[in-house]
């Protein structure tokens, strides 16, 4: 009877290492030294800290982990094959193990690069899904500032002027008036290398107007002969409002390139309805009117977060 009791303690000792071998058997030998921390050390303070918690970000295989960061995103790094992931928004990235691993094993490092800020975050594995981060904002606080030649001006930095101006009062006068609908420049400032261009629709009719599309063209004041003129198309940096319709008025921020042109050339704002037989609505700009541009004042600065 012994004899069959030891016999039986054996052969559920064997089963169980079985058992651990099929679990970790598609787990591949690491290519580089890398610690599993099963006990919390004094030296492992940096992962296990609550302090330093937000440097951490714990994954897990059955859980999609998405990083938020809080301007757009030009670079993403992952130090090792055992992370999977892509950018799916210009600010957000996700991550996911690409198999299971140790509890608490300290997978790499994730490097996210902005317009203006770089963050490097410690990779975890967790065993319990529930610890996992399904959604990790990086705060300001956690990035480092870096110059990059490429950016002179953060999206989050213009929005937050186009946000400014779009609140401030009308400066300009410069209008016009077709097919029912009231055109007008409220503003136009220059700050660092772009200008700022406020404008307002404001509608007459009682017919909602559907936008179909926002061209800024750069073109003669005289078209005498098509042949003759020539005409040059300019894409928004950035545009405030991303409507595309209104019933009574409407206001939009556009951004562009800081540029100059001869004075025979006029910067023409062209709005256009969606139907076939759509109204079509056009502002122009004379270079005198970009030349008086509006800088940026105190009381502006006061109202924007710091970047």
């Amino acid at each position: 009877m012994k004899k069959i009791l030891v016999l039986m303690v054996a052969l559920m000792g064997l089963c169980g290492s079985l058992q651990a071998q099929k679990k970790y058997k598609n787990i591949e030998a690491d290519s580089a030294s890398v610690r599993y921390i099963r006990n919390a050390k004094p030296t492992d303070s940096y992962i296990f800290d609550e302090n330093r918690r937000k440097d951490v970000i714990f994954v897990n295989e059955e859980v999609t982990t998405h990083l938020l960061m809080p301007e757009n995103i030009k670079l993403v790094d992952i130090s090792t094959n055992k992370i999977v992931g892509n950018q799916c928004t210009d600010n957000i990235v996700r991550i996911k193990p690409s198999g299971r691993m140790y509890d608490n094993e300290l997978v790499g490092t994730i490097t996210v690069i902005g317009e203006r800020h770089i963050v490097q975050l410690n990779v975890v594995y967790t065993a319990g899904p529930a610890k996992a981060n399904s959604i990790y904002r990086i705060k300001a606080g956690d990035m480092g500032r870096y110059e990059n030649p490429d950016v002179t001006m953060p999206r989050k930095e213009m929005a937050a002027y186009a946000w400014a101006i779009f609140t401030s009062k009308p400066r300009k006068n410069i209008h016009s008036n077709e097919n029912g609908i009231k055109a007008r420049v409220n503003n136009i400032y220059s700050i660092g290398d772009y200008f700022f261009i406020d404008y307002s629709l404001y509608n007459a009719t009682k017919i909602k107007y559907d936008i179909s599309e926002v061209r800024i063209k750069l073109t003669d004041k005289k078209e005498l002969k098509a042949t003759n003129s020539q005409t040059i198309e300019l894409t928004p940096v950035y545009s405030l409002s991303s409507a595309k319709s209104f019933k009574k008025a409407y206001r939009n921020v556009l951004v562009l390139d800081k540029l100059t042109f001869p004075e025979e050339k006029v910067l023409k704002l062209e709005i256009s309805e969606e139907q076939i037989s759509g109204r079509i609505i056009t502002l122009d700009i004379n270079y005198k009117d970009m030349l008086h541009a509006d800088g940026v004042s105190e009381q502006m600065v006061s109202y924007l977060p710091v970047f």
